[in-house]
């Protein structure tokens, strides 16, 4: 019995530690699609996919930069579904994104955008600036220079 149970648990274990997860792609939810894709747009993200994929009633879209990759959604899309997602702009969280070239994408979008926090070098040796976005998320570019 005990034999058994400790070879469920070695297995269990196991189980745990095989690398399945392949992507992170947040599904943010915003007030206002329109909005949100001309915010991420003006910071050099692209549209690639809408549902629907045509007219202006759009209630998804993902969005790339590079390796970056973020889906929005639209509260009332949502509907009564998952009632434990906040249906408020903001979170208690913040986007990090690794980029290239920090110093000249600051350059690029600094006018643009609300910046909370200006280019600086951390203690952990990344240089970082930290914006809002449209629908008060905090999103910080981070560059290990």
């Amino acid at each position: 019995m005990i034999i058994a149970f400790t070879l469920k648990f070695r297995i269990q274990t196991f189980a745990l530690r095989i690398q399945i997860m392949e992507s992170l792609s947040p599904n943010i939810f915003v007030g206002s699609m329109d909005e949100t894709i001309n915010f991420y747009k003006s910071i050099g993200f692209q549209l690639v996919m809408t549902v629907p994929e045509t007219g202006d009633n759009l209630v998804w879209a993902m969005m790339t930069n590079g390796n970056v990759t973020f889906m929005f959604q639209s509260f009332e899309s949502l509907g009564e579904e998952l009632p434990q997602i906040s249906r408020q702009n903001g979170a208690s969280m913040l986007l990090y994104i690794n980029i290239k070239k920090i110093r000249e994408y600051f350059e690029l979008i600094k006018d643009k955008v609300t910046v909370l926090k200006g280019l600086d070098k951390t203690f952990y040796g990344a240089t970082e600036f930290s914006i809002l976005d449209n629908n008060n998320y905090v999103l910080t570019f981070a560059e290990d220079e």
